[in-house]
C-alpha cells in the first residue's frame, strides 16, 4: 500500500477547500502568519525575487497553471500570456481566484491533478506551491506530465517553500526533516494530514533531469525555491 493513499490525498484536498478563505492570510502575511515587521519585509522582498524572476521569462500564448489556488500567479501569468488555463483541484479555490483575476483570458478548470491527464500541448506550464504536496511516490508520474504538456520549446516554471520554521506559524512547527507527514490547523483549529516535502535545488534538479527537463534551480535567502527551463534538448 502506498504510504499516502487515495483517502489521505482526499482529505489533503478536504484541507485546501476548507482553507480557501484564509489561504491569502499566508502569503500576504497577515493573521497567524504575521512574524512582525522585519520578518515580513524580508518575505515580501523575497516574492519580489521570484516575480521578477517570473516577469523576465515573459510567458506568451497559452500558459498552463496547475494549482492555480486563489490567484496570485494567475493575474500575473494572464499579463503577457494570451490565454491562460488555470487548474485546481478546490472549486473554492477557483472561486476565489476567480473574482479576484476578472481576466477574459483566463478559462478556469477543476481537476484532481493526481488523475490529471494532458490533453494538449501548451507554450508555458507554471506550478506555484504545489510539488511540496506530492506524495515521493507520485512525483515522477507528475514531473512526466509536465513534460508531456510542454511543446518542444515550451518553458516550465515553478516555484515552492524553503523549510524555515517562519513559512509556518508558531502553532505548527515543522515535522522531523525525514518526516513528509504534517498537520495542518485552521484558523478554527480544524487539523488535517497533508503531504509535505522540502527540497535542495541539485536534488530537484537532477528529478527534472530524470524526465528530460533541464531547469536552473534557485533559492531566495530564507524562504522560497523556485526555478525554470525547458525540455531537454529545446
Amino acid at each position: 500500500m502506498p504510504e499516502f493513499d487515495s483517502a489521505f490525498l482526499a482529505l489533503q484536498q478536504e484541507y485546501y477547500n476548507a482553507r480557501a478563505p484564509e489561504y491569502n492570510e499566508w502569503w500576504e502575511r497577515r493573521g497567524r502568519y504575521d512574524h512582525g515587521p522585519e520578518a515580513n519585509a524580508q518575505w515580501f522582498r523575497e516574492q519580489e525575487e521570484v516575480y521578477a524572476a517570473l516577469a523576465g521569462l515573459h510567458l506568451t500564448g497559452h500558459v498552463l497553471e496547475l494549482a492555480c489556488g486563489t490567484g496570485n500567479w494567475t493575474g500575473l501569468l494572464a499579463r503577457t500570456a494570451r490565454q491562460v488555463t488555470a487548474l485546481d483541484g478546490s472549486a473554492e479555490m477557483l472561486e476565489i481566484n476567480r473574482r479576484r483575476v476578472q481576466s477574459a483570458s483566463v478559462e478556469y478548470l477543476q481537476s484532481d491533478l493526481f488523475r490529471w491527464q494532458p490533453e494538449r500541448t501548451y507554450d508555458a506550464v507554471f506550478f506555484g506551491f504545489w510539488i511540496s504536496h506530492v506524495p515521493p511516490e507520485q512525483f515522477d508520474a507528475f514531473l512526466d506530465k509536465v513534460h508531456q504538456a510542454l511543446r518542444p520549446d515550451g518553458v516550465v516554471f515553478f516555484v515552492d517553500s524553503r523549510r524555515d520554521p517562519l513559512t509556518t506559524t508558531s502553532d505548527q512547527p515543522l515535522p522531523p526533516e525525514e518526516e513528509t507527514r504534517y498537520v495542518r490547523r485552521l484558523n478554527d483549529g480544524r487539523e488535517f494530514p497533508i503531504v509535505k516535502r522540502y527540497y535542495e535545488p541539485a536534488a530537484l534538479r537532477a528529478q527534472f533531469e530524470q524526465h528530460s527537463l533541464a531547469v536552473e534551480v534557485r533559492e531566495t535567502e530564507r524562504f522560497f525555491i523556485y526555478g525554470w527551463g525547458s525540455p531537454r534538448g529545446a
